[in-house]
């Protein structure tokens, strides 16, 4: 009976350090992500954003995330983001497939104001969304697809858009 728990708490110990090694230290992101600002008349915006999340343990992270957009309105409209926040990533239903939902907090800056935003200024802005990482075979290399509502505060109401992201994530590390 001895041997069989001693067996047992060995085994259980191996699976936890075993799951361990599927956990990236830190992860950074590049892709396109279009911000699409609904409110008003809608605009579609064309940009790229880039991220660095740094895991904390299997589920839980901290990611930084920045964005930087560009669209036509009357003129050029062209804006940037930066947001930062926890990650919650699922890791047990797939080492190949991992989801993830996020809550990021931040600030914006539009060159314009226009479909509700105030251009010139920093506004607050909040993105609430999540996606998965499709783990290639090594690991080392994901692709992102992500999907994230923002909002953004400007003159006291809360302009909503919705922002769609695909990209390319180095994984560094392991836990």
């Amino acid at each position: 009976m001895r041997r069989l728990m001693l067996a047992a708490l060995a085994f259980s110990l191996l699976v936890a350090v075993s799951h361990a090694q599927d956990v990236p230290k830190a992860d950074v992101s590049v892709g396109y992500s279009p911000l699409y600002i609904i409110k008003g008349y809608t605009i579609w915006m064309n940009g790229g954003s880039a991220s660095i999340a740094v895991n904390a343990n299997h589920w839980f992270g901290v990611v930084g995330d920045f964005g930087g957009y560009v669209g036509h309105v009357p003129g050029t409209l062209s804006g940037e983001t930066y947001t930062f926040g926890p990650r919650f990533s699922y890791r047990k239903l797939d080492r190949r497939v991992v989801p993830f939902a996020q809550a990021l907090f931040g600030g914006s800056h539009f060159s314009q104001s226009t479909g509700g935003i105030t251009g010139g200024g920093t506004q607050f802005t909040f993105a609430l969304g999540g996606g998965a990482d499709l783990v290639g075979p090594k690991g080392r290399f994901a692709l992102r697809l992500e999907g994230d509502y923002f909002g953004i505060r400007s003159s006291g109401s809360t302009t909503p858009s919705m922002r769609l992201g695909v990209g390319i994530v180095y994984r560094i590390g392991n836990k």
